[in-house]
């Protein structure tokens, strides 16, 4: 296994598929175990890699430390997302090889986080985030504006780069 800090090898359209079945399956864990937030199973947008990884994908230069997933969900106002939240994955192993300081990893780690965007469950999924990307009223939209945004998830628009607007 390659061990490097940024891995140079080519983002595939595999690794966006192994991605978006690492984030499935972290919601699941976290909807099972905070039953309360399983209302957002039915309210996701759009599943992206985000992050200098997605402008790796994009520009094929920036290279990989470390894969960062966001799930968006269309607000409920009743229920709070924990903003907060980040769950750990395993990308396994594969040609992005693995970053030094991430020991108990067999491959590159994968950060998932969740943001919920002022839209309905039904919104355009690029349209929406590119909207949440544009108003930069918080703190994590203006730092995944700053690199770019892949989708992974759903499957109509699978590897359509949402961010930037090429």
């Amino acid at each position: 296994m390659n061990v490097v800090e940024r891995s140079m090898a080519p983002l595939t359209n595999e690794h966006l598929r192994r991605l978006a079945e690492i984030a499935e399956t972290d919601r699941e864990g976290l909807f099972s175990r905070k039953p309360h937030l399983a209302v957002y199973r039915n309210r996701i947008v759009l599943t992206a890699l985000c992050q200098g990884a997605a402008l790796h994908f994009v520009n094929g230069t920036n290279g990989v430390k470390d894969l960062d997933v966001y799930t968006f969900y269309a607000k409920d106002p009743s229920i709070g997302y924990p903003y907060r939240r980040i769950g750990t994955g395993d990308f396994g192993e594969s040609e992005l090889g693995r970053h030094p300081d991430d020991h108990g990893f067999v491959g590159r780690r994968v950060d998932l986080l969740g943001r919920t965007l002022e839209a309905v469950p039904s919104a355009d999924p690029v349209a929406a985030v590119r909207s949440y990307l544009r108003a930069g009223f918080a703190a994590t939209s203006k730092e995944l504006a700053k690199k770019a945004v892949v989708v992974v998830d759903p499957g109509p628009r699978f590897g359509q780069i949402v961010w930037p607007v090429l």
